[in-house]
């Protein structure tokens, strides 16, 4: 597989053109030896602009689709245009969707081993005219899967989803089966692959108490449990459906090697929480960690777990510690 990572820059007005040019830097060792090569789609001349401001004279030639690719270039994914930093804009959405275009067409030709992506702004996107709820739609939809499913990761909390951007009324309709059993075998797949000889999940319970016995709900008895005992049957190691005001606490104790979440809420809500670092006294966080992983595609992607952040854009203080990890975990499933 190549080891080349596809680096899409998310949405230009946003922080990703400085994130990027900051990550690109603290990789240098890795670029020049060779273990690693980085390509980053999007805005060139946002991009540039950013590399001579936070990584000045690093080396990002442009290049074509086709050309041999030096250690570390940028792709245009469209052709230049004027871009207002910080502000939600569909040209700065649009430029968001090509980038993810290119950046699959190059993984799925094999040019590419991984996709990495930084934020994207979901209103510009939808502004620009690209209906998708955010990039695991978008991704699903561009690599023709249907059944995808979303792995945050901190550390050793990591949280796949059985649903994620959709009203919190849909969640029991969404949880059948079917689609449980789906996210539980991508989810010990995704284990395995990063290096867990025998994967422990638990699987997180829809309702308070898990239910209580019919008491708050049935979901958890009739649905999540015997999906459970079947996969388990089947040689799997899951244990549930685990109360969810207590299955992380387990979780962040060693118990399992991963949760199930429900919904998205549920799942992103503890791994922010520990994954985000705030200051004290000024009551903003200034370092951000975490992985999104998405299971299920014919190709690798993980992402940043933040937004554009278009209140800091521009201004030098955005951490890179959720890119460099998206791109270690990008580089260790490839």
């Amino acid at each position: 597989m190549s080891k080349t990572l596809a680096i899409t820059m998310g949405d230009p007005a946003g922080i990703g053109p400085e994130i990027i040019a900051k990550a690109a830097l603290a990789l240098c060792p890795r670029l020049e030896a060779g273990g690693l090569r980085l390509l980053v789609i999007g805005h060139a001349g946002c991009m540039e602009a950013a590399r001579d401001r936070f990584a000045p004279g690093l080396p990002m030639p442009r290049v074509a689709e086709g050309d041999d690719w030096p250690a570390l270039s940028v792709l245009p994914a469209k052709p230049d245009v004027p871009i207002a930093t910080g502000q939600v804009q569909a040209v700065a959405g649009d430029f968001a969707f090509h980038a993810i275009a290119a950046g699959v067409r190059l993984c799925l030709a094999g040019r590419a081993g991984a996709i990495v992506t930084a934020p994207l702004n979901k209103e510009a996107l939808n502004l620009a005219g690209h209906h998708y709820a955010g990039h695991t739609e978008m991704l699903a939809e561009l690599t023709g899967v249907k059944g995808s499913v979303m792995l945050l990761a901190h550390g050793n909390m990591r949280v796949s989803h059985v649903t994620t951007h959709c009203a919190l009324a849909e969640v029991p309709k969404r949880l059948t089966p079917q689609r449980l059993r789906l996210v539980l075998d991508l989810t010990h797949a995704a284990l395995l692959r990063l290096g867990v000889a025998q994967p422990r999940i638990a699987v997180a319970a829809l309702n308070p108490h898990a239910g209580e016995g019919g008491l708050f709900g049935t979901e958890d008895d009739t649905v999540s449990a015997p999906t459970i005992a079947q996969a388990n049957a089947n040689g799997l190691l899951v244990e549930g459906p685990v109360p969810g005001d207590t299955v992380f606490v387990k979780l962040r104790a060693g118990r399992y090697d991963a949760v199930v979440a429900m919904y998205h809420d549920q799942g992103h809500i503890p791994v922010k929480l520990l994954g985000f670092h705030v200051n004290p006294e000024t009551g903003l966080w200034d370092a951000l960690s975490g992985v999104n992983v998405t299971l299920g595609l014919p190709i690798i992607r993980s992402s940043v777990d933040h937004g554009t952040a278009f209140d800091i854009a521009g201004q030098g203080i955005a951490s890179t510690t959720s890119l460099l990890e998206a791109i270690e975990y990008a580089s260790r499933l490839a």
